[in-house]
């Protein structure tokens, strides 16, 4: 309506303009003319209005389609990323179940869906030793690694005795089962040969193997004989003695169930109730009707790592043990241990544990988990016990370790005599060099003592050279 207004004032301006200046004639011939030019003017305009018309619906209706894209696109990016982000997952889990399995296969070999491999080291201890209060027997396991218990009292000072052995040398057999990327399943056996019968030094020098450790792992469990869980074997120094701090650590491997996740681990392992006589012997009885109970948790961090260890155990004794019918008691420990980072490579490692009736738990069962009164009940032994150890790094290839242990026994000395041990201590210093990664060579000086509740003493003073070759 616009555009025809604008026409029929345009055309009575010309018509008006050829009035004025033309005679009738001629101002209608160029009315005509004019009308003509008006008319094609304004086709040309309204065709040109109407292409802009058209294009600015054409462009409106791409826009459309080009945002419905757009948020098509946007759609199927974030399922993309949505499905890529699951499958990370996904394969993260599928490694982390399928890293043990990868990191045996370095090592062993396949057989059908199971991995096996091995490990385990060589090991020659060369031991020059000495005791105050008597001399160990030939032979006496005593004479091979530190047993507090064995540390003779009250007799002649012994001559330096030299012994050479290689009964710690060990072998580790594990294997890892492919049963699909949900579980894992794994187990490991460890065989030595220490405390075992074998050969004279005379001639052989043999020994029978034994079975240190046989469990198998699934998921999250394990079942089988290892290191009780009451004890944290990742606390222990680096020593060339068996053990190093025997009177000041819990110290025990037997079979159990044990469930692990996230630090925790709860475990039922077998019971076993030590008792000393009124004489000062040990009798083992053997009416035990429910397992030790044990709850640890294991924290980890870049500092280090902390454990802290509770168990609960029902010691029993029937009428077939001592006559004097049956009984049973509560006992209870706790330990708290850990490995602190000192430096770069430098850590100190340490171990505190309390308890009534712990007994065989700690120093390789320096005294018993109970007593017998008179009446014929237990009357568990209350001990405390402990350890620190620093190890530091020289630089290069060579380390050191500093370690020192404790323990003390609350004996009933009327219920027990007084020829048991009330206490003990130990104190070492080595020097390790590894001249190549698969071997060490070493050189340790220990010496422990032990006391009695009747004040009688010994001491063990030691000098250790070893080899050892891991594998």
């Amino acid at each position: 309506m616009g555009h025809t207004r604008g026409r029929c004032a345009w055309r009575a301006a010309l018509l008006a303009a050829s009035v004025l200046t033309a005679s009738p004639a001629l101002a209608q011939a160029k009315e005509a003319s004019v009308d003509a030019r008006l008319d094609r003017l304004e086709a040309l305009v309204e065709g040109l209005i109407a292409r802009l018309d058209a294009e600015k619906a054409s462009h409106a209706a791409d826009d459309a389609v080009m945002r419905a894209e757009q948020d098509a696109v946007r759609e199927q990016g974030a399922a993309l990323l949505a499905a890529t982000r699951d499958l990370k997952d996904r394969q993260a889990a599928l490694a982390q179940q399928i890293a043990v399995p990868k990191a045996q296969e370095d090592k062993g070999f396949r057989v059908g869906k199971t991995t096996v491999s091995y490990s385990g080291y060589v090991k020659l201890d060369a031991l020059v030793q000495s005791t105050s209060g008597g001399q160990m027997p030939d032979g006496s396991i005593g004479r091979d690694f530190l047993i507090p218990a064995l540390i003779p009292v009250g007799g002649t000072a012994s001559g330096y005795d030299t012994d050479y052995s290689a009964r710690q040398t060990r072998f580790i057999l594990k294997t890892a089962t492919d049963v699909g990327t949900e579980h894992t399943l794994n187990s490991q056996i460890e065989l030595d040969f220490n405390v075992t019968d074998g050969g004279d030094e005379r001639t052989t020098n043999s020994y029978v193997p034994r079975l240190r450790q046989a469990f198998i792992t699934y998921d999250n469990w394990m079942f089988g004989q290892a290191w009780s869980t009451f004890q944290n074997v990742a606390a222990l120094p680096d020593s060339l003695d068996f053990i190093g701090v025997t009177p000041g650590t819990v110290f025990d491997r037997q079979p159990q169930i044990r469930w692990s996740k996230n630090g925790w681990q709860i475990a039922l392992e077998q019971p076993e109730t030590t008792v000393t006589t009124r004489t000062g012997a040990r009798i083992a009885a053997g009416d035990d009707t429910f397992p030790d109970m044990v709850a640890r948790y294991n924290l980890n961090k870049k500092w280090g790592s902390l454990s802290a260890a509770a168990i609960v155990r029902n010691l029993r004794i029937s009428n077939d043990d001592f006559g004097t019918g049956s009984d049973s008691a509560l006992a209870w420990g706790m330990s708290l241990s850990g490995k602190i980072k000192v430096g770069a490579k430098d850590d100190l490692r340490f171990m505190a544990t309390a308890g009534d009736g712990l007994g065989r738990y700690i120093g390789l069962n320096i005294v018993n988990d109970a007593a017998l009164t008179q009446a014929g009940k237990l009357d568990p032994i209350f001990t405390l016990s402990g350890f620190a150890a620093y190890q530091h790094h020289w630089g290069g290839r060579v380390r050191s370790t500093l370690a020192g242990s404790y323990f003390k026994a609350d004996n009933p000395v009327v219920l027990t005599s007084r020829q048991v041990t009330d206490e003990s201590w130990n104190a070492l210093a080595n020097i390790i060099w590894t001249p190549v990664d698969p071997l060490d060579v070493g050189i340790e000086v220990l010496y422990a003592e032990r006391s009695l509740e009747d004040g009688r003493t010994g001491d063990l003073r030691r000098v250790m050279f070893s080899t050892r070759y891991n594998f």
